[in-house]
This record gives structure tokens, C-alpha cells and sequence, in this order.
């Protein structure tokens, strides 16, 4: 099945069980909410996107502590944790999705490569961070960062 045929198929099943979620994407910039939105039906479990690309925006439309950012940087687990965890919250929905990742070709280090991402998924029970590495270009890169978000969606419903 192809990446719309599985978001279809999540969205017909949130649809169904009354699962709602919002995701708060950093080094994705919308591509998530965007392909999401891309279903007739999404508004029945899509309640928000926010692209929260500068350091700036985690702080002011998602309640980051800026601590976090300083002592860990923005692509790290805690940031991913809270990001998921905060537009949950923020929402008032099922689950909150948060990604913060560096998607290249430049701006990345030793500790923290091109290609590092971080993705939270948060529920009420709780709230856990995957730690994934691709090697790909911007666009498959996020395309990378879809499909495993896709498989976390599925294996929830």
C-alpha cells in the first residue's frame, strides 16, 4: 500500500475509535501535516500542525524550556519528548507527535550528524522519543521520517 493509502486507512480507523492527534514539526516544516491533510476525512482527527523550525517558535508556541535547548540543543531526545508531549497537551488530543531532526546537507556535527532525528510519541499513558539516522537527501529524509510515523500511527490503532 502506498504512503496516502496508509494514511487513508489510519484516518478512517482514528475516524472510527475517536482518536485525535497534532503533530509539532521542526526539521519536517510541514511535510507530516501536510501529507495527513492530503485525506479527505483528516478533520475528523487532525486537529493541529505547527512548524516550529526556529528555536524561538519550540520556546513561545510550544512551552519548551529554553534550558533544554541550551544544555541539550533542539535536536535532542527531551526537546522531542516535550515537543510530543506539549501539543498533546496543548491540543487536547489522543496523541501529540514531536520531530526535531537535521535534515542536511549541512548543519551537522560529530555528536549530531546530518541526518539525526527525533521523533515523540506522546499519549496520556506516556510519552517516548525513537532515535533514527538516514542517510538521504531533504526530501527523502522527511519521506524517511513519514513512514516511520506512519508505522507508530498504525501500531496504535
Amino acid at each position: 500500500m502506498d504512503r496516502l493509502g496508509i494514511i487513508e486507512e489510519i484516518v478512517v480507523n482514528f475516524t472510527k475509535s475517536k482518536i485525535t492527534l497534532a503533530v509539532a514539526e521542526s526539521c519536517t516544516g510541514g511535510y507530516i501535516s501536510n501529507m495527513i491533510t492530503n485525506i479527505p476525512g483528516a478533520s475528523n482527527v487532525f486537529e493541529r500542525g505547527i512548524i516550529c523550525y526556529s528555536n524561538l517558535s519550540k520556546i513561545t508556541l510550544l512551552n519548551i524550556d529554553p534550558d533544554y535547548l541550551i544544555q541539550y540543543g533542539a535536536v535532542s531526545e527531551i526537546v522531542a519528548k516535550h515537543l510530543a508531549n506539549n501539543i498533546r497537551i496543548l491540543s487536547n488530543v489522543t496523541i501529540g507527535i514531536g520531530i526535531t531532526g537535521i535534515a542536511g546537507p549541512t548543519g551537522g556535527t560529530p555528536e549530531k550528524p546530518v541526518g539525526l532525528v527525533y521523533i515523540g510519541f506522546s499519549t496520556q499513558k506516556e510519552t517516548l522519543v525513537k532515535k533514527y539516522q538516514f542517510k538521504a537527501n531533504r526530501i527523502t529524509f522527511k519521506e524517511k521520517v513519514l513512514e516511520k510515523i506512519l508505522t507508530l500511527l498504525q501500531n496504535f490503532a
